[in-house]
């Protein structure tokens, strides 16, 4: 296929702004950044029709302050602009911190497959507890399907990044890659104490064990999604093969294979 325009959304969560970008200038992309909220307006047809894929860097719809986050849901205009893309097929590759956003609207982890939570919280019904990070993990990755997103990537790669002991939807979701990390509470820190000002702290904190799944592909509506839980430092930025995923994932859902994929599960 041709090289794909995708918007590119930021904002909301502190990143290495040069090295991010240096992802987008090495890969097969024509790209355009915008950042939240000023990204809200190009989630309408008008708007999105510029542009084979979104690619979702953002955290939207939460705000951090001395008395903890706070949650902001969309407005029903930006939440029914948004399901009409899915609906009408606009492809969506969604990174690392994505996962977070819009936490006020249980929805949206419906598109993405899960949710990072920042505190405890009710999710499909089940009380959740806030969700676990872990800077600076050096893992195995190993690929469990082919797939166009993981084509041309070895079996297993080794990547040192953050990772999340978070809600993901395993009846929603197709796995394409799993971690060797043991996705346990005792090797992750609480979410909830961090934002409180204890960085680094697990006392008190209990959370079942996780998925150690950290890429997958699903549908919403007629649109083919991706999500990669990885990218949070210059550190992943720079390994080749996470730019490999990145590079795939948008080809796969601004492909047709990927449109007809999703449409015959939508």
């Amino acid at each position: 296929m041709s090289t794909p325009n995708i918007l590119l959304i930021t904002k909301g969560h502190p990143f290495d702004f040069n090295a991010f970008f240096e992802i987008f200038d090495a890969i097969d992309v024509n790209w355009t950044h915008v950042e939240q909220p000023a990204a809200r307006i190009f989630f309408s047809s008008s708007q999105a029709k510029n542009y084979d894929a979104f690619v979702m860097y953002d955290m939207p719809g939460i705000s951090f302050g001395s008395d903890g986050p706070s949650f902001e849901e969309p407005d029903l205009h930006y939440k029914e602009a948004l399901i009409e893309l899915l609906e009408n097929g606009q492809g969506m590759v969604f990174l690392h911190h994505a996962i977070a956003g819009w936490p006020a609207w249980e929805e949206y982890a419906e598109i993405i497959g899960g949710r990072f939570l920042y505190v405890a919280d009710e999710l499909r019904g089940s009380e959740c507890a806030d969700s676990g990070y872990r800077h600076k993990v050096s893992h195995m990755l190993q690929v469990v399907k082919d797939h166009p997103i993981t084509a041309e990537l070895p079996a297993n790669f080794s990547m040192t990044d953050e990772l999340y002991l978070s809600e993901v939807f395993d009846d929603s979701i197709e796995p394409l890659l799993t971690s060797s990390y043991n996705f346990t509470r005792d090797n992750f820190y609480s979410a909830k104490r961090a934002i409180n000002g204890k960085m680094f702290d697990n006392e008190g904190w209990e959370h079942d064990d996780g998925s150690n799944v950290v890429a997958w592909i699903k549908h919403y509506g007629q649109s083919p999604i991706a999500y990669l839980q990885g990218g949070d430092d210059q550190e992943a930025y720079s390994n080749c093969h996470y730019r490999q995923l990145i590079e795939n994932s948008i080809h796969w859902v601004a492909s047709q294979a990927a449109h007809d994929w999703a449409r015959a599960r939508g």
